[in-house]
C-alpha cells in the first residue's frame, strides 16, 4: 500500500488530488456510495419530474444545489501548512519545479491573468508569510451537509472541487446521466464538469452554463469562462481514468478523451451571428459606443444607441439580441433615447446582419475575419483588435493535456450504469477493488473503516488536521477531554464510517471513536514520541496516556486496539 496516497483519500486536499489524480474520481464514487444523494430522489420536486427528460431533471437539480449549498473557500476551515513541508512530502511523486509552476498553492507561475491579479492576495493568503498555504480540503457530501452546523452557515457548503464532485454524483443518481457522459476538468485554480448533454453543459461552482449562456456575455458567464480561457487544464478525470498534464501515463480511455475534445470544442465555438455579437458587446461594453439599433416604430425608423439598450437590460427581464429583444424594445418605446435619423459614426446592426447573411460570414476563417475588419474599419478605430477579440469570444480553444505526448495505459474499466441500485454499486465496487485502484481508494474517501486498513485514516488524522490542534492550543489534555465531552455524541457519517479530527472541530459533533482520535491528534502534536493506546470495545472507547484514562461512548461497534505512534508503521491488520 502507498500510505501517502491512501491517506490522501481521507484528507482530499486540492494539492493531494493534483499529485494523486486517481483521488478525484474516488471522491465521486464515495459520494455515489453515500445514501445522501440517493435520498434526493424522494424529494417532491424531483418525484414530480421522475419521467421528465435528463435535461429537465438536471436544471431542477441545479436549483436544488443552489438553494442548499454555499460556495466556501474560507482559509481557516481546514487549516494551514507550508510549502516546504508539502514539497518534501511529494518529492518522490512529482518534480518540485513543475509543482511550483502548475499548482496555485505553490505559487502558480502559469497564466499571466492570475499572476497579474496577485494570486495570494486574491485568495487572502497575503496576510500570511510566503511559505504558508491552506489545505483546502475537498469535502465529501457528508462534510458539505455538515456546514449547516457551523456558525455563519445556514445551509451546506463546499469548495469548487467538492461542488463539481457533487454535481457529477447527482447528475448520475438523480438525472440518470451515464458516467461516461460526465468529464471532470481541473485547472490550477478551479474544478468544473463538462456534461455531454444537448449542446453541452458546464458546471461552475453551484451554477451551470449552457452553450447559449456561455456566449451571452453576462457577468456570470464571463466569470464561468475564466478557468478555461486563462488556465492550462491540469487533469481530466472520467469513469474510465484520468489524463494529467504533467504525467506521461494516462489511464483515461483514449476514445472517451477524443469525445470530450470534440464535444467541448463544439460547445466553445459558435456561428457569427447578431446574438453572438450582442453577447460580445455585453461582455465588452467599451465597443457598444460604435453600434446602433434600427427599430421599426409605426412604419418609421427609429435609432437607438447600443449602450442605451444594454443599460435598459439591467431593469428588465428581456435582453438585447435574443428572442426576447422585441419585448425589450416594446418596454422602452416611450423613452427619450430614440433618434429619427441614423446616428453618425455608428454601425447599424440591421446592416451588419445583412452583411453577415450575404457573405455567410464565419470569422473562425481567416479570410472572413479580413472581410469583417474591412466592414467595421470606418467606424471602429482599431478594427483589427475588435475582430481579434470577437474571434476569441466566438471560438475558445482550451488548453487540454495533449494526448500525443501521453502513453495511454490500459486498465480494468469500471462499468457503473444508471439502472444499478446503490447496493448494487457498492457490491460491484467491492468486487473491483483488487483490479482497480480508483475503486479501492473510493472506500477510503467513503471513510468505511469496516472495509479499510486503518493506517491511512489514522495517518491523515494525526498528521494533517491542524485546526483541532490550533483551536485547543491553550488547553491542557484534561481540558481538551472535557471540551470533547461537551460535543454532541453524533457522527456526521453513518454506520462504521469516521470523520477526521478537523471535521469534528468544524462541525462540533462526533462519535466516541472520532473523539478519541481527535484527542490523540492533540496529544501527538505535543508529545510525538509518547505512546497512546486507544481500545475500541463496542460501545466503549478508552484512550490511555501517561497513566491517565479517557473514556468515550460509541455507536460504531468496533473491536480494535490502536497504539500510537507505532500503528502508523505496522503492517495492515485484518
Amino acid at each position: 500500500m502507498d500510505l501517502e496516497k491512501y491517506s490522501s483519500a481521507i484528507t482530499l486536499s486540492d494539492m493531494e488530488i493534483f499529485v494523486f489524480p486517481e483521488l478525484m474520481y474516488s471522491l465521486v464514487l464515495a459520494n455515489i456510495m453515500s445514501p445522501h444523494v440517493w435520498s434526493w430522489r424522494n424529494i417532491d420536486s424531483f418525484k414530480k419530474i421522475q419521467n421528465g427528460s435528463s435535461q429537465k431533471k438536471f436544471m431542477r437539480m441545479k436549483q436544488y444545489i443552489m438553494d442548499n449549498y454555499e460556495f466556501n473557500l474560507d482559509l481557516e476551515t481546514w487549516g494551514l501548512t507550508d510549502k516546504q513541508k508539502e514539497i518534501q512530502r511529494f518529492a518522490s511523486y512529482i518534480d518540485s519545479g513543475e509543482l511550483l509552476k502548475s499548482n496555485a498553492l505553490f505559487g502558480y507561475e502559469g497564466d499571466k491573468y492570475y499572476y497579474d491579479i496577485d494570486i495570494r492576495r486574491h485568495f487572502g493568503l497575503d496576510k500570511y508569510d510566503s511559505d504558508t498555504i491552506p489545505y483546502w480540503k475537498t469535502e465529501t457530501v457528508e462534510a458539505m451537509n455538515a456546514f449547516a452546523y457551523k456558525p455563519g452557515y445556514k445551509t451546506g457548503a463546499g469548495e469548487c472541487v467538492s461542488l463539481s464532485s457533487l454535481y457529477a454524483c447527482a447528475a448520475f443518481i438523480v438525472c440518470g446521466i451515464p458516467l461516461d457522459d460526465i468529464f471532470m476538468i481541473l485547472t490550477p485554480l478551479h474544478s468544473q464538469n463538462f456534461i455531454d448533454m444537448a449542446d453541452g453543459i458546464l458546471t461552475n461552482n453551484r451554477r451551470v452554463v449552457t452553450k447559449t449562456m456561455w456566449f451571452n456575455g453576462s457577468e456570470i458567464s464571463v466569470k464561468a469562462q475564466r478557468a478555461l480561457r486563462h488556465e492550462q487544464v491540469t487533469i481530466v478525470s472520467h469513469i474510465s481514468g484520468y489524463i494529467h498534464t504533467l504525467y506521461p501515463d494516462a489511464t483515461i480511455d483514449k476514445s472517451s478523451y477524443a469525445v470530450l475534445q470534440s464535444k467541448l470544442a463544439q460547445y466553445l465555438s459558435t456561428q457569427t451571428t447578431i446574438p453572438a455579437i450582442a453577447g460580445f458587446l455585453r461582455a465588452n461594453p467599451g465597443y457598444q459606443k460604435y453600434f446602433q439599433i434600427c427599430q421599426d416604430c409605426h412604419k418609421q425608423a427609429r435609432f437607438i444607441k447600443a449602450e442605451a439598450l444594454f443599460h435598459y437590460e439591467h431593469s428588465s427581464k428581456y435582453r438585447v439580441g435574443d428572442e426576447t429583444f422585441a419585448k425589450l424594445l416594446e418596454e422602452i418605446a416611450d423613452q427619450d433615447d430614440h433618434y429619427l435619423y441614423p446616428i453618425a459614426g455608428r454601425i447599424r446592426c440591421d446592416q451588419l446582419d445583412e452583411f453577415i447573411s450575404l457573405t455567410k460570414l464565419d470569422i473562425r476563417i481567416q479570410s472572413h475575419r479580413d472581410k469583417l475588419k474591412e466592414f467595421v474599419a470606418p467606424y471602429i478605430p482599431d478594427a483589427q483588435k475588435f475582430v481579434d477579440q470577437l474571434y476569441d469570444f466566438i471560438e475558445l480553444k482550451p488548453k487540454l493535456p495533449q494526448e500525443t505526448a501521453k502513453n495511454f495505459v490500459s486498465s480494468v474499466r469500471l462499468n457503473i450504469t444508471p439502472d444499478m441500485t446503490r447496493e448494487d454499486i457498492i457490491a460491484y465496487l467491492e468486487r473491483m477493488r483488487p483490479q482497480n485502484i480508483v475503486a479501492d481508494l473510493a472506500f477510503y474517501a467513503y471513510r468505511d473503516l469496516s472495509r479499510c486498513d486503518w493506517r491511512p485514516y489514522l495517518k491523515a488524522s494525526v498528521q494533517r488536521c491542524p485546526v483541532s490542534v490550533a483551536n485547543t492550543i491553550n488547553l491542557d489534555i484534561k481540558a481538551v477531554y472535557a471540551y470533547l465531552r461537551t460535543i454532541a455524541d453524533e457522527s456526521i457519517y453513518d454506520n462504521q464510517r469516521l470523520a477526521h479530527p478537523d471535521e469534528v472541530e468544524n462541525f462540533k459533533r462526533a462519535d466516541g471513536v472520532e473523539k478519541a482520535v481527535y484527542l490523540a491528534n492533540v496529544i501527538l502534536s505535543r508529545y510525538p514520541e509518547e505512546e497512546i493506546k486507544i481500545s475500541l470495545d463496542g460501545e466503549t472507547v478508552m484512550l490511555d496516556f501517561k497513566n491517565e484514562s479517557y473514556r468515550f461512548k460509541s455507536a460504531k461497534n468496533f473491536q480494535k486496539e490502536l497504539v500510537f505512534p507505532s500503528v502508523l508503521q505496522e503492517p495492515a491488520r485484518a
